[in-house]
């Protein structure tokens, strides 16, 4: 994206303090800075974050494997938009599944998705810490965890405008390098001769479409960022029409842009023969521009995960708010908003606390568990498609049923393959995490002799 945000989105520290009205965010994002944030989000560079996992569990087809993510999550992002349309609050799919469903249903959907938004600000941590040990061995993997932490728990702490504004210096810088990155990549392999095939077809070290399913469902966490625009709704402008859209053209730019970086490093790198898996990428970059190159993908990779890092945060904030809000979790610790700064910053801190297991946890097993999460949020809200639209407003014409029925359930069953497609440790860890927010359930409900506490739809 190349758009800039425009004046009537940026506003001054003193606009947005004068703007604060107790329990309700500001709404002063326009349709390129929700565009912005949700590609902020998924990273453009983050091809590259399990870009060696990918390309040796699918035998160096990682593009083909981006091709069936990208589709899954188009019927997906599709069924975002209609429900955003419906619930535009910023709890995401739990607003979506408990106005649909109900409150319990709403409330293991919105606590499965906290698995992702929880472990999506980590990843970007440790990733960080990964490649600046690279870069700069002397200084310990866990110092830049802690820094990077506190740099995002800052700016998310003054507001949604300071992260807007940093998005897109982060944009631009990445764009610049993805340019650069295209242009050598192609100049290299169309020299040497390479087969432009060869990243559809592999390098025969592994078979069959299992495995491509299998890169797939990893992948899904590069698309964690069109869902996150939802959670933006209480702070955009006209949202049930800058919120779809935005949600559109993220997933469909962001697809595209991953295809072409990753079609573009396996035709320069045509091998799946990494020093190490979890930064092959610095392999890849090497090979294509030398030591400059790989410092101007140092810079922006970092930026990359920084920007990451701070948008995740503030979506996960926002989910942990509404859920406080609602009272489905102490609403004296998450349901407020700070007075000065109009963000939930109590929120902000708690998550800052948890992204300190960055420094416990490996990249495989982040990648898995974000996936897990993602690929349960995105099942349960095509199926509220369907129970909104199609059941309870019977929207049941020719047009309707595809509308309303058929596109999600597509998007059902491919979000539901994809999710079949994780590894076994993965599920376990998921279900226990699962299991734990129906104790929770139990717990505010009184064993379901109460009812579940939900979003009063009157006061907002």
């Amino acid at each position: 994206m190349s758009e800039s945000l425009p004046p009537e989105s940026l506003v001054s520290p003193t606009e947005v303090t004068a703007q604060v009205t107790k329990g309700r965010f500001k709404r002063v994002l326009g349709t390129p800075s929700l565009v912005l944030f949700g590609l902020v989000y998924m990273v453009p560079l983050t091809v590259f974050s399990t870009y060696g996992i990918v390309t040796e569990l699918t035998g160096g087809r990682l593009v083909d494997a981006y091709i069936i993510t990208l589709i899954a999550m188009t019927f997906t992002a599709r069924s975002y938009a209609r429900m955003s349309v419906a619930y535009p609050y910023s709890g995401s799919a739990y607003v979506y599944t408990q106005q649909s469903f109900g409150g319990a249903v709403g409330f293991l959907a919105g606590w499965t998705l906290l698995l992702d938004y929880l472990f999506l600000p980590m990843i970007n941590y440790l990733i960080l810490s990964l490649y600046l040990s690279e870069w700069l061995p002397a200084v310990p993997p866990w110092l830049w965890v802690v820094i990077s932490i506190v740099l995002v728990m800052t700016l998310n702490i003054i507001g949604i405008i300071s992260v807007a504004r940093a998005n897109i210096a982060i944009i631009a810088f990445q764009t610049a390098f993805i340019v650069v990155f295209v242009a050598l990549a192609f100049s290299s392999a169309l020299g040497n001769g390479v087969d432009l095939a060869a990243p559809f077809t592999g390098d025969g070290s592994v078979e069959g479409v299992g495995p491509l399913f299998a890169g797939a469902a990893i992948l899904c966490l590069s698309f964690l960022g069109f869902d996150s625009v939802s959670t933006l709704a209480e702070e955009a402008k006209d949202a049930t029409r800058t919120i779809p859209r935005a949600i559109i053209i993220t997933t469909i730019a962001a697809g595209l842009v991953f295809i072409l970086i990753s079609y573009t490093a396996q035709i320069a790198y045509p091998s799946n023969d990494f020093e190490s898996v979890d930064t092959a990428s610095i392999d890849v970059v090497a090979a294509v521009g030398g030591q400059w190159l790989s410092s101007l993908f140092m810079a922006g990779f970092i930026a990359g995960a920084l920007g990451s890092a701070l948008t995740s945060q503030a979506s996960v904030a926002r989910i942990l708010f509404s859920m406080g809000r609602d009272g489905v979790l102490p609403r004296r610790v998450f349901g407020q908003l700070n007075r000065r700064f109009g963000t939930p910053v109590p929120a902000i801190l708690i998550v800052s606390a948890v992204s300190l297991l960055a420094m416990v946890f490996d990249l495989t097993t982040l990648s898995s568990m974000i996936s897990f999460g993602a690929l349960m949020a995105f099942s349960v809200v095509n199926l509220a498609v369907i129970k909104h639209y199609f059941v309870d407003r019977k929207e049941r014409s020719g047009a309707a049923v595809i509308s309303s029925l058929v596109l999600p359930l597509i998007g059902f069953g491919l979000t539901v393959w994809l999710w079949t497609s994780l590894s076994g440790l993965t599920f376990a860890i998921g279900l226990s995490w699962l299991a734990g927010g129906f104790v929770i359930l139990l717990i505010v409900t009184r064993f379901f002799r109460r009812p579940t506490p939900m979003l009063d739809l009157h006061e907002h």
